[in-house]
């Protein structure tokens, strides 16, 4: 099928042109024409916004159902269907720390739900393999030091389907850490008591990304500074932030944008999408929407309750920053942390039709998929 898409202001993930026609064939992105080609379906979208369909590394939950409570095709049906509803046509389902039995289910469920759906890129595995003295959320008695069998194992299974693992590197051996580099996934430090030295140690083995900034981390001190004063003091790094007003002050927020800038992205953590769900019971976590936000009965979050949408507009408003920058940010630079900007995250020949629309006041959103 061909398709063109006219009268739309496009977000490329790199500039914003105007006066362009988007050329769909086959599912996907042809070159920009300034005519509509013989034979093709035309797509008006009268004057709006159209931008690569956003990325999201660190979902955990759709409308409904909880990923890691329910490792299954149909929790993954709603995560996928609330994620394409919410203008995120990428994601990375996300299983917190779990058995060794769980984690090898769920690499072969997401093995086999990503055939005949392509948006979901493979899984994030957030754990077990953290310290639990910042456990978050994470359950404290499944939380553990990985033995190199299990840890082979999992790679092994998990071989082109794990696409991000986060861990607490310092509870690793040197040689547990060299056979995740060569596993080419992409490693994340978080939920970790690393402090500045030792993160920049590890940055310096190939690791270039951490897991929702400010959270689950050492804070940034004058006199030691912590995993957080690492990340702004390193340009190779990547910062995901859950960008609610909850998980960090906008203010924070703000701080961590001046510090690294292009390197500073967004992700949704969200348990749930929508705010549909008010209350969720699980013996691993019980959390009940709480002024808009997911709360255990201690008042700690339990994961976060906004969207990728939420966070873009969040960025407008809160980061001040340009729809455009807003955009790449949940795009085109999320595929470059999570290295596969050569696949997804912009609007440019041979990159799939998954996009978005939207007005300038960032409202109507509408994912499209061609």
């Amino acid at each position: 099928m061909l398709h063109a898409i006219v009268n739309g202001v496009i977000y490329n993930g790199e500039q914003v042109i105007h006066d362009r026609i988007i050329v769909v064939e086959n599912g996907m992105i042809g070159e920009s024409t300034d005519r509509v080609p013989i034979g093709a379906t035309v797509m008006d979208v009268e004057g709006k916004n159209i931008a690569p369909a956003f990325i999201d590394i660190q979902p955990n939950g759709g409308y409904d159902l909880y990923f890691s409570k329910e490792v299954s095709e149909a929790a993954l049906d709603d995560m996928y269907q609330a994620c394409i509803d919410h203008a995120t046509g990428f994601l990375l389902p996300t299983l917190i720390s779990s058995e060794f039995e769980t984690i090898l289910k769920a690499i072969e469920v997401v093995k086999q739900y990503r055939q005949k759906q392509p948006g979901v890129l493979g899984m994030h595995l957030e754990g077990p393999f953290l310290n639990v003295e910042r456990r978050g959320a994470h359950p404290a008695h499944i939380i553990r030091k990985p033995t190199n069998e299990e840890l082979q194992a999992i790679l092994n299974a998990g071989a082109d389907v794990i696409k991000m693992i986060t861990i607490a590197p310092e509870c690793f051996t040197e040689a547990q850490l060299q056979m995740l580099l060569d596993s080419n996934i992409n490693i994340s430090i978080g939920h970790t008591t690393v402090n500045y030295d030792q993160a920049q140690y590890y940055f310096s083995k190939g690791i270039s990304l951490v897991t929702h900034l400010y959270n689950a981390m050492n804070q940034m001190g004058h006199r030691e500074c912590g995993l957080v004063g690492a990340v702004f003091d390193n340009d190779t790094v990547y910062a995901p932030l859950i960008l609610d007003g909850g998980h960090c002050h906008y203010a924070a927020a703000r701080i961590a944008y001046k510090q690294k800038g292009d390197k500073l992205i967004l992700l949704s953590d969200a348990s749930f999408l929508g705010r549909k769900k008010q209350r969720f019971d699980w013996e691993h976590l019980s959390i009940t929407i709480i002024d808009g936000f997911y709360r255990d009965a201690y008042g700690n979050l339990g994961g976060a309750a906004i969207s990728m949408v939420d966070a873009v507009r969040n960025a407008v408003t809160h980061l001040h920053v340009s729809i455009q920058e807003a955009v790449e940010m949940s795009s085109s630079r999320v595929a470059k942390a999570i290295r596969m900007n050569d696949k997804l995250g912009y609007i440019k020949p041979g990159y799939p039709a998954r996009l978005v629309c939207f007005d300038n006041h960032l409202q109507n959103f509408k994912t499209i998929i061609l």
